[in-house]
């Protein structure tokens, strides 16, 4: 076989495989998307749901692995405007943990509010102190709630101290969530607190 036949082969060769990549790509970019089929699956019901069904189909679909020029094509619009729905339905999902994070600390058993310039050090004493009284068992050490407070606190807590207002709440089953204050001064939320529930513990 001459050198120039060898050329030709990878030549033809390095053909086939392009034939066959372009091929792939055409077949993934053919492919038919039913989404209707896959809200339907997976229960979205927009009168209880957060979500537009813009959003949750375009939410789903990216879960799901497809690109978002991908999605666009099946939805007959533009990636920009999937890549900003895909946000903006983001961005609901986080406000909706949010809000479900502060109901369920609302109703737990066990509220203690954790004013600002709090020692993380006498937290412990508190959040025992009050369970005891509600007759919620906590299984956590001292050093293993200052550490939970202060990794759910973030940025509210600095060392041993309590730069921001926190409600730490507990769970019957003795999990324990913490909640910061938002825009509102801590002397207003800790007065709206006391306010709303008898267990809560200055």
């Amino acid at each position: 076989m001459t050198e120039n036949e060898d050329l030709n082969l990878n030549e033809e060769s390095t053909s086939d495989q392009s034939v066959d990549s372009n091929s792939t790509a055409d077949e993934s970019n053919s492919e038919e998307i039913d989404v209707d089929a896959i809200l339907t699956e997976i229960g979205f019901n927009p009168e209880v749901n957060v979500l537009t069904r813009r959003q949750a189909e375009v939410l789903t679909l990216r879960e799901r692995g497809y690109q978002q020029s991908r999605i666009a094509t099946a939805l007959g619009t533009s990636r920009a405007n999937v890549s900003s729905v895909e946000s903006s339905a983001r961005e609901n999902v986080t406000k909706a943990r949010k809000t479900v994070a502060f109901a369920e600390a609302l109703t737990a058993p066990v509220q203690i509010s954790i004013a600002a310039g709090t020692d993380l050090y006498d937290v412990p004493k508190k959040v025992y102190d009050a369970c005891d009284a509600e007759g919620v068992k906590v299984t956590r050490t001292a050093p293993e709630l200052m550490k939970a407070v202060a990794d759910a606190a973030g940025d509210a807590v600095r060392g041993r101290e309590v730069k921001q207002w926190l409600l730490v709440g507990v769970t019957s089953d003795g999990t324990i969530q913490v909640r910061r204050s938002g825009d509102r001064d801590d002397t207003n939320h800790t007065a709206d607190i006391h306010r709303d529930s008898d267990t809560t513990i200055s």
